[in-house]
């Protein structure tokens, strides 16, 4: 009897020439910036895009790696700014010293033990309650509890607007808001999944953005926690401030948290793609029929990381807004916020990490720069119209050449969908033969 033996051979590593050529033309960018902005400005940029960086590895894990559309970044990033500006401002003394903590906690009381009515009374089937009752119950219960609890929150609202402007914060720790900025939004993440997951992709982009709108539209009305359109400012950075160090040396400093960050997060992620875990999430994208045969948790797995893109998205809404030093519930854009990481990830490569960080970089430099090289086309088009054939230069020039930023993503999107719509680094795919 013989046996025969299959040898293994691992194919030969290549050399990343594609990886190579993209970074050092995207270096050469950056330098480029640098040279006709000046350092303060691009170290902003950098900063800036970094942050975006963290939100795009949110966006990839849960589309690369589980497909998962989720089109509802920007609630998930507002929800990280709100923490970052709640425990990083000063203590309001004004709220504080008064009655009104007392008053807030007591209408609060209410809303949770309503919350725990209405949803006691939604159980009553299991009491031999007929379910047509038992929802004629919950929904009576729910509008009356809803009327009484509401008049009282109110009322203490408008106490805590007119006499102390805000609640305040807590006055911790920067770094403190983008832990607890990170939790929230899983925390939301893991509420929305245990809904929306079951639907179909097209319906959870839907479901995604109705509610984003809604935390957006929370924010922006509660005046007594987030001052609503009046804005929060100045809020602390976890290092020292351009008023210590000068603008360059102070968001230097902050480039440097963003980056070690960035590192961590890469790490983790590389470390999970390449685990057992990281294959069956991709299993599970790719056919959840026999991921199912094979008596794997389809629901379990694909609430896990839609929660934890959910967290990377609520750390980068954090380190954002800080870096801004500028909570404002209206600046939570879906054109910014939710589209511009959409073209970051398709740029780079959906489930690639290292491509998703490429894609954030590249997008946002082309997003800024192309104000500011549409504007001096523009006005070399003008002043060669004016000595050529006499035009009269068009007013408003500053605001058009701002919209062709939405002019030049959407080309470059269409130009990336049309060339190379698995990225410019695509997630690599190991075949067993």
């Amino acid at each position: 009897m013989s046996t025969t033996r299959t040898d293994t051979v691992a194919a030969p590593r290549r050399f990343p020439l594609r990886e190579v050529i993209l970074f050092v033309a995207l270096l050469a960018a950056v330098l480029g910036v640098y040279a006709m902005m000046g350092a303060a400005y691009s170290t902003r940029m950098l900063v800036e895009a970094a942050c975006y960086a963290i939100l795009a590895l949110g966006l990839t894990i849960q589309w690369g790696y589980a497909g998962q559309f989720n089109a509802g970044v920007m609630g998930f990033v507002a929800l990280g700014g709100f923490c970052a500006m709640f425990f990083s401002v000063p203590v309001n003394d004004a709220f504080w010293d008064s009655e009104l903590p007392g008053q807030l906690a007591v209408v609060l009381a209410y809303i949770v033990g309503a919350v725990l009515v209405v949803f006691g009374a939604s159980r009553l089937d299991r009491l031999g309650v007929p379910k047509t009752l038992r929802t004629v119950i919950t929904v009576a219960l729910a509008v009356v509890l809803y009327m009484v609890v509401i008049s009282a929150f109110r009322e203490v609202a408008g106490q805590i607007e007119s006499r102390a402007g805000f609640v305040g914060g807590l006055g911790l720790p920067p770094w403190v808001g983008w832990i607890v900025g990170g939790a929230l939004a899983g925390g939301v993440g893991y509420f929305i999944g245990n809904i929306c997951l079951g639907l179909r992709s097209d319906y959870l982009a839907i479901a995604t953005i109705g509610i984003a709108e809604i935390i957006k539209a929370f924010l922006k009305n509660s005046d007594w926690l987030t001052r609503g359109t009046a804005t929060v400012s100045p809020l602390p950075w976890p290092v020292p401030g351009p008023a210590e160090v000068g603008f360059t040396l102070a968001r230097a400093l902050y480039l440097s948290v963003t980056a070690v960050l960035i590192a961590a997060i890469f790490f983790l992620l590389h470390r999970a793609y390449h685990a057992p875990w990281g294959r069956m999430i991709r299993a599970i994208r790719d056919n959840e029929v026999s991921s199912a045969a094979m008596g794997k948790s389809i629901n379990r797995r694909r609430l896990e990381i839609f929660v934890l893109g959910c967290i990377l998205m609520g750390i980068g809404g954090a380190v954002l807004a800080s870096f801004n030093s500028l909570f404002d519930p209206q600046g939570y854009l879906p054109l910014n916020h939710t589209f511009l990481v959409l073209v970051m990830v398709i740029l780079g490569g959906p489930g690639n990490n290292l491509g998703t960080i490429f894609g954030a970089v590249a997008v946002y430099i082309i997003w800024l720069m192309s104000e500011p090289l549409a504007l001096w086309l523009m006005e070399l088009a003008v002043h060669f119209g004016e000595g050529a054939f006499g035009w009269e230069a068009p007013a408003s020039m500053d605001s058009r050449a701002l919209q062709a930023r939405v002019f030049v993503i959407g080309l470059l999107i269409t130009l990336v969908l049309r060339f190379a719509p698995k990225g410019l680094l695509p997630e690599k795919v190991k075949h067993v033969d």
